[in-house]
């Protein structure tokens, strides 16, 4: 028997042996033998040999579903009954937001639809069958598809990664590893890099404009709830916690007398407490007034909380759109275009709140673990303001290397002093004042 193609190994001592080979594209895969007899897998393993050396990849994979099992028939699970499947499996996906849940289903349409119809530049126009007959080759056309939709890098990932779990789910119907596995698919961070615009953080000045405009009797600024607006972003301002947590912030979390909020957060679950500013303490006795039920905000709460007749929440886009709207009242344009992407950026939001929370500890010198006890253990932004601590920190960094490389050193000044005192044995106000200067410019930069 010919030397084979690739390597035989068993994960467990005595277990069943396992084949790994380089098959079509570089790609390297790995196939159960279901046989813990060296002999019977050598023998499977010569099997598969053949079948990789078929003169494509089809021809490869429809021999290699034939072979499935090497006892019994594969089923190329058609795709009008592969969700079916999916979504009473035990593995499935389990979102808890019926917007992502809805998600997963409109992904695996796309890209059935993507596979049954004619696409331009497509090697191979359609698939009849079902999920067998799903190729790296075909995972990869369909990547190169989603590249040309102007997608965000995230959303492009996303639909990669739930067809990757969906795929997961249905690998009995398919030889091999999964199609999508392949981290090719994936688009790397680096392609929005110089042309994607960051969140940005508010000035105290301007975070001090919103206030105002939420409390001004402009009737050019008219918003519903307007009174709970103001008081939430007050929260927002002086908690640093993210939207959600804010309107949902409810009574039972406040302690007027000790001055005190305690806040689990929706996205990670953490639980922070976070002292109350005399700002937000006043703005909080002013929310009393109001208070019908568990919520600070209750009107606005309601309205976040609305969902349509599928259960997706559309009431979130309904108090942000509100949100945005009083940062256009100050100026501020809250998104922008982006150069290949169909959807505005988010310049300005809610959210810059939290990031302007960030950059004021930094500045002032908070430590960085007392901030994460704020914000959450897990948060990204303070590695962003951490490193870069404000201008007036970088001003001061920049000013001590110039003194050292641009500057006289202390010896120096001093025994520049000296000669001075050596030649003018008599003191004069004049020579005191230069003694001064000299002595001062070893701290501070003089222009």
């Amino acid at each position: 028997m010919s030397e084979l193609r690739g390597k035989l190994r068993q994960k467990i001592p005595g277990g069943p042996y396992y084949y790994r080979l380089m098959v079509a594209n570089n790609v390297r895969r790995e196939f159960s033998l279901k046989t813990c007899v060296f002999e019977e897998a050598v023998q499977k393993a010569a099997d598969l040999d053949v079948i990789w050396s078929a003169p494509t990849q089809e021809v490869a994979i429809a021999q290699i579903n034939a072979l499935k099992g090497y006892s019994q028939e594969s089923k190329n699970l058609p795709f009008d009954e592969a969700w079916r499947l999916y979504e009473v499996h035990p593995d499935r996906a389990m979102p808890h937001t019926v917007s992502e849940q809805n998600a997963y289903r409109s992904t695996f349409d796309e890209f059935v639809q993507f596979v049954s119809k004619p696409f331009p530049g497509r090697k191979k126009h359609t698939i009849a069958g079902g999920i067998a007959e799903v190729s790296p080759q075909v995972c990869e056309e369909f990547s190169s598809y989603l590249k040309t939709t102007s997608l965000a890098v995230d959303t492009h990932n996303r639909k990669i990664k739930r067809l990757r779990k969906i795929f997961d789910c249905l690998k009995e119907y398919f030889a091999g590893e999964n199609p999508f596995r392949s981290k090719a698919l994936l688009r790397s961070e680096r392609e929005e890099r110089g042309t994607v615009v960051h969140r940005q953080a508010f000035t105290k000045e301007q975070e001090e404009q919103l206030i105002a405009v939420l409390s001004d009797d402009d009737p050019k600024h008219k918003i519903m709830n307007k009174d709970e607006i103001r008081v939430l972003y007050v929260i927002g301002r002086f908690t640093g916690q993210r939207l959600k947590d804010c309107v949902l912030l409810q009574w039972q979390n406040i302690d007027m007398s000790n001055r005190r909020l305690w806040v689990k957060q929706f996205k990670t679950g953490k639980e922070v407490t976070i002292p109350m500013a005399p700002e937000l303490y006043t703005a909080l006795i002013e929310a009393k007034k109001w208070r019908t039920d568990q919520y600070v905000t209750p009107k606005t709460a309601t309205r976040y909380n609305k969902t349509n007749a599928e259960g997706k929440n559309v009431g979130n886009n309904l108090v942000n759109l509100d949100v945005l709207r009083v940062i256009r009242w100050i100026g501020l344009e809250p998104s922008v275009d982006v150069p290949g992407r169909k959807k505005k950026m988010t310049v300005y939001g809610f959210h810059s709140l939290r990031h302007s929370f960030a950059s004021f500890c930094a500045e002032a010198g908070v430590p960085k673990a007392v901030l994460l006890s704020i914000l959450g253990t897990d948060s990204e932004i303070a590695d962003k303001y951490y490193t870069h601590v404000g201008d007036e920190s970088q001003r001061k960094a920049v000013e001590a290397i110039r003194s050292r490389s641009g500057e006289k050193s202390a010896q120096a000044k001093i025994d520049e002093v000296l000669s001075l005192l050596d030649s003018n044995p008599k003191p004069t106000k004049e020579l005191l004042n230069t003694i001064i200067t000299i002595l001062r410019s070893e701290h501070e930069i003089q222009p």
